[in-house]
């Protein structure tokens, strides 16, 4: 891939010269998730999203999620110690991380926000979550993406019970 087509997640990578695999995709606008994994030959469960958050605090929350899962936002701040957080509108998004909805990497975001990362990530050896743009992935273990950015694992996404 040519030096100008990297994105702020992959120079993070690079500069720390942690291994990752690349998955590129056609893709006009953003896909769901779970179209994502199915255009990759990959598991949804593999596969994770990176939701943007806001607490009543006012502090911003980083929580990636399987595709095909849904965020439990009362778990989630649980977890962060807040009364309560909700999704960072689409149109903030850009300038609060540099990236746009649909291509939201955990990597390379403006600002080091804490992050939480699902509790089922452990159970892979790599996963994948946007690699910055639209129709781009980056294959990683969690193993190295704690090396990048710090997180814990929670069991943040909603059950049907």
């Amino acid at each position: 891939m040519a030096k100008e087509n990297k994105t702020n997640a992959m120079r993070r990578l690079d500069a720390l010269k942690l291994s990752y695999q690349e998955h590129e995709y056609d893709a006009d606008e953003a896909l769901s998730g779970v179209e994502v994994a199915r255009t990759l030959g990959q598991e949804p469960e593999r596969v994770f999203k990176t939701l943007v958050t806001v607490g009543k605090s006012g502090e911003h929350y980083v929580f990636l999620v399987p595709v095909a899962e849904e965020l439990d936002l009362k778990k989630a701040a649980a977890f962060v110690g807040e009364k309560s957080v909700a999704m960072v509108r689409s149109k903030e998004l850009l300038g609060l991380t540099g990236y746009i909805h649909g291509g939201c990497s955990p990597i390379g975001m403006k600002k080091l926000f804490r992050t939480t990362v699902h509790s089922t990530a452990q159970q892979f050896d790599t996963i994948l979550f946007s690699g910055g743009r639209i129709g781009f992935q980056i294959e990683l273990s969690p193993v190295l993406l704690q090396k990048v950015i710090p997180f814990r694992y929670a069991d943040i996404i909603k059950t049907n019970d």
